[in-house]
This record gives structure tokens, sequence and C-alpha cells, in this order.
């Protein structure tokens, strides 16, 4: 199993039945259009650190956290120093 972001969820979604009923929650809460998306994965995991999850990143993508204070809502297990927030918020900020 691996987590998705709203944006792959959506994608996947699209191609199945049932699609009309979801779709008003995708156009309120999905952010980024899954190429974005799937740039945003890989900008994160390139960071090549132990201690973002994927459960992490699928957050990071669908929430977009700006500052110290919201990445710090994403990852409360556990302790990133200053750098490792901005290396996460610079990546983020391409995608606003």
């Amino acid at each position: 199993m691996k987590p998705l972001s709203l944006a792959e969820t959506e994608h996947i979604v699209k191609e199945n039945e049932g699609k009309e009923e979801l779709e008003p929650y995708f156009k309120k809460f999905a952010v980024l259009k899954l190429k974005e998306a799937l740039e945003l994965r890989k900008g994160l995991e390139s960071l090549d650190n132990h201690k973002i999850k994927q459960d992490h990143i699928v957050k990071i993508i669908d929430f977009l956290p700006e500052d110290a204070s919201d990445v710090h809502k994403i990852f409360i297990d556990v302790s990133l120093d200053e750098n490792e927030i901005k290396q996460i918020t610079e990546i983020v900020a391409k995608y606003k």
C-alpha cells in the first residue's frame, strides 16, 4: 500500500464508476493537478531525508505548508531542524 495525494486519488477515481459523487470533493480540496503533485512528490523525495515518510509527503502535497508552523503540524511525530523545514518550504513554494 502506498499513500496517495488527493490529486493522485482524483486521477484514479476519474477512471472508475461513481466519480460524479466525488467530483465536488476534489474540486473543493485538491489544490494541485496530478502533474504538479507528482513533481512535488519527486522534489520532496529527492531530499533523501529518512525523517520524511510517504505519509508526510502526501500531507505536504495536500496542504502545501507555507511556514515552519504549518510544517510542524504535519510532522507531529518527528522533530525537524530549521534547515530541513526550510528545504521543504522552498520546494513547496514553487507550487503556490
